[in-house]
């Protein structure tokens, strides 16, 4: 008779040892979000122009000396081959005390978006009624300017968009992302890449899907390299990216919106563009999806170009043109 071979069975001691694992973790994460907290309360103490402008003075100043630097020198020479490297890096270093003023604002979009003169759309009656008269629509930013604030026009026109974003390890700090942003997504972030309480990555692309058949606007921020996308053409050189928006788009017939915030002056006060990238219709879907994303990253590479010192420049990376999709 064939013998059953039994799974070892667990150790007594196991369970204690993970809840109390559980238990450590849990108590670091809430002397990390409580020490974060207090930190933020008392920021948000000093008047915004004062807060952001230190922020962005004090990445002006350190973010040269950081590793991530060395690449973003490098993609603005291979952009801008025909600049000087001083002018390189006065590029970097106003992209610098951009990350700043992005990070300081996170804590006053509140008062932003309170402030009506702070945030003008261009054009805004012409976008208004296009985007009312959308059944679905998914809309596409870059690293530029205040990215956080580009879904502000489906938000305002009342489309009450869904974002996806990367879900923080503290769950204390990823809850308190997600309520800061509330105002700039009525239907909630999707987490991408964790389990947390605002989904699971798997779960991420069916329920985008979902919400944008049901008549639903979703938001994205795209232009990240990706190890497993496809890849196009991007400043001269080619690179891989996500091509799941221009893919929710072409499956569900989703009208297409680009839009950037871009910065004017240092005041944090914005100007944010629209444009629509037609949707490619050929009975070729694969091929559709990667035109539609190439479409849109000629648009990006457009706005970097008019207004560099608004990129986020470290985090593209080149591959060759003949190198082939993955995903």
């Amino acid at each position: 008779m064939d013998q059953v071979v039994r799974p070892p069975s667990e150790s007594p001691l196991a369970q204690p040892q993970r809840r109390a694992g559980a238990r450590a973790r849990d108590i670091k994460h809430r002397v990390e979000f409580a020490l974060v907290w207090i930190a933020i309360k008392l920021f948000r103490l000093l008047p915004m122009r004062v807060g952001v402008g230190f922020v962005a003075a004090v990445c002006r100043t350190v973010g040269p000396w950081l590793r991530q630097n060395r690449r973003a020198l490098e993609n603005l020479a291979i952009a801008f081959p025909d600049r000087s490297p001083q002018a390189h890096q006065a590029i970097a270093r106003a992209m610098w005390a951009n990350m700043g003023r992005v990070f300081a604002e996170t804590f006053y979009i509140d008062r932003i978006l309170a402030d009506p003169t702070r945030l003008e759309i261009t054009n805004e009656p012409h976008w208004r009624a296009e985007m009312q008269a959308a059944s679905s629509q998914v809309g596409v930013t870059a690293h530029i300017g205040n990215w956080e604030l580009a879904i502000w026009p489906m938000t305002k026109f009342g489309l009450a968009p869904a974002g996806v974003y990367r879900p923080l390890v503290n769950p204390y700090f990823d809850r308190l992302l997600r309520e800061q942003r509330a105002p700039l997504y009525p239907s909630g972030l999707l987490g991408k890449g964790a389990e947390t309480e605002a989904g699971s990555g798997h779960k991420t692309a069916r329920l985008l899907v979902d919400h944008v058949r049901q008549s639903g606007a979703i938001g994205f921020v795209s232009d990240h390299y990706e190890r497993r996308g496809v890849v196009v053409p991007f400043m001269g050189r080619h690179t891989r990216v996500t091509p799941v928006p221009a893919m929710i788009a072409r499956h569900l017939g989703a009208r297409v919106w680009m839009g950037r915030c871009r910065r004017i002056g240092t005041e944090s006060r914005f100007r944010l563009d629209l444009t629509e990238v037609p949707l490619p219709k050929t009975s070729a879907r694969t091929a559709d999806t990667k035109a539609l994303t190439a479409a849109m990253f000629a648009v990006f590479e457009g706005w970097i170009r008019e207004n560099p010192e608004q990129w986020m420049w470290w985090n593209t990376r080149w591959v060759e043109a003949d190198t082939k999709d993955e995903g």
